[in-house]
């Protein structure tokens, strides 16, 4: 198949999917008006709640959501062909992905900005909102640990792309004093200051790399980033979401956007074949690079490039505090999903160009290549160009970086920069990853907060400098923990599954939400979605637990496998009693905003 007409029924599909299924949801299904105000606005408080432009908040939640998962998971997805993914993709971003993101975006500015966990406790009980606040701890503090690893992976002794990486914090703290100082509202000028930086960021790169001193300062282990990612999670955190999480957020979105429409104009250029067939022999399983079959794992496996439980953690975290106009729920939720998908099917063609037997040696460990009885084909030519040993480098971070790296070089003018394209391709990734570390990391800090503050209720007050502390360091401390002992062979099987629990759990939580507010004739839209998902992952967790975990004696990982997968059940089975109860009502009531509701709700 060529990749070129992939490109296109993706664009088109989403095209249409925004311009009719999002009206659908913005108009019937969530009703959005202008004239409700929003916490931003009602909240504001100069430090969380902050009413953001839409495009510019549209930045933060893309460059929040958009992390490891559409780069990495549709890669690793490639083992069972490029059909099996790219269906997943098309038909989940629209039907799932999107819809899932978008309403619990919807539900959380309608609850002031609360976390999903207080949101489930409002809508369905208190039992399901202390499950789901557990259970969003423990999956938040495995996706950090498994973006983590991936970054980790990608930048380890590589002080180009590292340096580039780095100099995005000072950037985007020049960004954020220009734009709250400065000239307060003046997009355009903090715009031209970031991306001229980052310009001169990237130029530098190479001088830095090619210099030995200058190399060494910035060439780290593994075991040092795994050190230096949490503590930059950690202060992320803590400062003020002007300062740096916001500006950072909105450069690297320009970075993301502008490298994967290269990449597509690059593919409409060259328009490469697909040398992975359309399914492979492991679809039924057996493969060296995901432990199991097609059905189930595919799905845990690409996670947030079609669905993502992550994303229900941004869209109640920093997200809602900052949307302006209900109106703009749509473009920041649905369209930023859709525009995640595009990029999740841009990896899946740069992984799938490569031969089958180049992508399996890269992304399968050394032994299990061998018992493949695989020869590679083009990898020691694209080893000597880029300059770097590639081969035995699982994780779909090193055979993303080859396959655009590849496909820009096709470009005229563009041959022979093998190296700088691939060494950009990791900088590329390494930002794409970290964006949503900072975000998730301030998130897992409020989900704390918010826990610990009914011990001790100083810690429910942003405010309280100890309580940022105390909390910031003691969710750091875990999920860097994972990212210093684990590695992806073990925590991204079970990062996937838990993420992709939480996305069915959101729906539920959702569909209870739009019952009570009189739209049960709509609840499908959301239900769908959840009640198809939850039974396939749960599959895949018994599945990885039995096949993946307990062989390899991992015990820790199967024991949270199995209260993960506990815990989403109780959660499941009290919406369905809350819906049961609602659809029982005969009158309704009218809310604070005027509409007709089955029962009203207080936070």
């Amino acid at each position: 198949m060529n990749s070129l007409t992939l490109i296109f029924v993706a664009a088109l599909l989403f095209a249409i999917a925004y311009r009719f299924y999002g009206l659908f949801l913005a108009t019937k299904v969530m009703n959005l008006r202008s004239e409700r105000e929003t916490p931003a606005v009602t909240m504001s408080d100069g430090h969380d709640y902050v009413k953001t432009n839409k495009y510019v908040l549209f930045g933060h939640h893309f460059a929040a959501i958009a992390a490891a998962g559409p780069l990495l998971g549709p890669v690793l997805a490639a083992q069972f062909g490029y059909l099996p993914g790219a269906l997943w993709i098309l038909i989940g971003c629209v039907l799932a992905g999107g819809v899932h993101d978008t309403i619990v975006l919807f539900a959380s500015v309608r609850h002031k900005g609360k976390s999903l966990s207080i949101i489930a406790e409002t809508e369905i009980g208190k039992v399901a909102g202390k499950v789901a606040a557990v259970s969003i701890l423990f999956i938040l503090i495995l996706t950090l640990a498994g973006l983590s690893i991936a970054v980790v992976n990608a930048m380890f002794n590589s002080p180009w792309g590292t340096f580039t990486v780095f100099a995005t914090i000072p950037i985007a703290m020049i960004m954020g004093i220009y734009m709250h100082n400065i000239r307060p509202g003046d997009i355009k000028g903090m715009s031209i200051i970031g991306v001229v930086l980052l310009i001169v960021s990237l130029y530098v790169g190479p001088y830095i790399a090619a210099d030995p001193v200058l190399a060494k300062m910035f060439t780290f282990t593994k075991k040092e980033l795994a050190v230096i990612i949490p503590a930059y999670g950690f202060v992320a955190s803590v400062l003020p979401v002007w300062f740096l999480l916001v500006p950072r957020d909105y450069l690297s979105t320009y970075l993301k956007i502008g490298t994967i429409a290269a990449l597509a104009l690059g593919i409409v250029f060259v328009h490469p074949e697909l040398h992975m067939p359309a399914v492979t022999d492991f679809f039924y399983g057996g493969g060296p690079v995901i432990p199991g079959a097609a059905f189930p794992f595919l799905f845990i496996t690409i996670a947030c490039g079609a669905l993502s439980g992550f994303h229900a953690i941004i869209g109640s975290g920093t997200t809602p505090k900052m949307v302006a106009n209900e109106k703009d729920i749509l473009f920041v939720g649905y369209g930023a999903m859709l525009t995640e998908g595009f990029v999740a099917i841009m990896a899946l063609i740069a992984a799938c160009v490569l031969v089958p037997a180049d992508y399996f040696a890269i992304n399968a460990a050394p032994a299990a290549f061998q018992k493949l009885g695989l020869a590679v084909v083009d990898l020691p030519r694209l080893a000597a160009e880029v300059g770097e040993q590639i081969q035995g480098r699982p994780g779909g971070a090193v055979s993303l970086a080859v396959g655009m790296a590849y496909i820009f070089d096709a470009v005229p003018f563009f041959k022979g920069m093998m190296a700088y394209w691939y060494h950009f391709a990791i900088m590329f990734e390494a930002v794409f990853i970290l964006t949503a570390v900072d975000a998730g990391t301030r998130v897992g800090r409020y989900l704390l907060q918010e826990m610990l503050g009914r011990v001790y209720k100083p810690f429910s007050d942003n405010s309280w400098t100890p309580g940022v502390v105390i909390t910031s360091a003691l969710f750091t401390g875990s999920w860097g923990y994972l990212v210093y002992t684990g590695d992806i062979a073990t925590i991204w099987p079970l990062f996937g599954m838990a993420n992709q629990l939480l996305a069915s759990c959101a729906l539920i939580v959702g569909t209870t939400m739009l019952i009570r507010l009189g739209k049960a004739k709509y609840a499908w839209v959301t239900a769908g979605p959840g009640l198809l998902v939850y039974p396939i992952v749960m599959w895949a967790g018994y599945l990885n637990i039995t096949g993946n975990f307990m062989p390899k004696q991992l015990y820790l990982l199967a024991s949270m496998s199995v209260i993960l997968m506990f815990l989403i059940t109780v959660v499941f089975i009290a919406a369905f009693s809350r819906w049961y109860e609602l659809l029982k009502i005969e009158k309704m009531v009218t809310d604070q905003f005027g509409d007709q509701v089955l029962d009203l709700v207080t936070d």
